[in-house]
């Protein structure tokens, strides 16, 4: 039976507590669709390896499963969101073929799962335990039901063990050195950088590495920002630290109740002083030689730094992905 199918015959009966494991776990089993990446661009990007090598890059999978420990409010999310998403699980399948096949590691720079339960922390888990993978985490990858209170680091704290536990790496800061590479993921899912994250950059940049950066949300270019803008109507630009001339024309309405303020563009995205000092620093750190990021769904090349260009991949639920080579 089609998922399609399944979730209308379902009906009221997605709500249901009661429902048995393998009737839940339809809704996530494998059916007709793509078996391969739709678009791989291949990259070569000079950041001077002591030995070249390849690895294929990954974002916004936005994985939807549930399975009967989940409750009924984040069944019928899942049957809303697979609508939106429904060839995630049939092209993340697709990317760990690609890999495997050509022995290549998985970078992913976040929203693997579209929001947490525990169907997806497993699945998540089993994955990650499977191959060679290093991430840095997505704003979803601590969503709770998508949209429904203001995302923080205060929100982010409700899951951040949880969702922690999945990954193989520090979704805070990580870094992990390849073939004379410092990889380092950093968290801004939401927009901003924090002073102790600048001052663990910092120690990263002395080791004398040349560094490539993975983080979710694309830092700002402005021929990027400015596409996105246009493409959207102005709604938002989606990068960390745009200049507040620009974040202050995002979308907002004054009308919102004062505890609803947040759910404006502007607002959510306005960049704070310390991210803004960090960018303002990165910009001029000469061993940063790549930054890959997601988000935005699209692919998009743009130079950040006199050193550094910033590649922002399409999204894996839309059968993306880059094959680097590094050299």
């Amino acid at each position: 039976m089609k998922r399609g199918e399944f979730l209308r015959l379902c009906g009221g009966l997605f709500l249901a507590t009661q429902l048995p494991d393998e009737v839940v776990a339809r809704i996530t089993d494998p059916i007709a669709g793509p078996q391969s990446l739709k678009t791989v661009r291949r990259l070569t990007i000079a950041v001077g390896a002591t030995k070249p090598f390849k690895a294929l890059h990954l974002s916004d999978t936005h994985l939807t499963r549930v399975d009967s420990r989940d409750n009924e409010r984040k069944q019928a999310l899942a049957a809303s969101r697979q609508r939106v998403f429904p060839w995630a699980e049939h092209y993340f399948d697709a990317a760990i073929r690609y890999a495997r096949e050509r022995n290549l590691m998985i970078l992913h720079t976040g929203d693997l799962q579209d929001f947490v339960s525990e169907a997806n922390i497993g699945f998540i888990r089993e994955q990650l335990g499977i191959g060679d993978w290093y991430a840095s985490a997505g704003n979803h990858e601590y969503s709770q039901y998508v949209g429904e209170a203001k995302e923080d680091a205060a929100y982010k704290m409700q899951s951040y063990a949880k969702v922690q536990s999945a990954f193989p790496n520090d979704l805070t800061v990580a870094s992990r050195v390849i073939n004379g590479v410092n990889f380092v993921a950093l968290d801004d899912v939401y927009y901003n950088v924090t002073a102790e994250q600048h001052e663990a950059m910092r120690k990263e940049v002395a080791k004398g590495l040349p560094i490539v950066l993975m983080c979710h949300v694309p830092f700002y270019t402005p021929n990027h920002c400015q596409t996105i803008l246009k493409g959207n109507g102005g709604i938002a630009g989606y990068m960390t630290g745009a200049p507040l001339s620009i974040t202050e024309t995002y979308q907002q309405d004054a009308s919102r109740p004062a505890s609803e303020q947040w759910r404006n563009r502007t607002v959510q995205q306005r960049a704070d002083k310390a991210t803004l000092d960090f960018i303002a620093w990165l910009k001029e750190q000469p061993l940063l030689k790549a930054i890959l990021c997601g988000h935005c769904h699209s692919f998009y090349e743009e130079r950040f730094s006199p050193t550094a260009m910033q590649y922002t991949v399409e999204a894996g639920y839309k059968g993306g992905a880059y094959e680097i080579e590094f050299v």
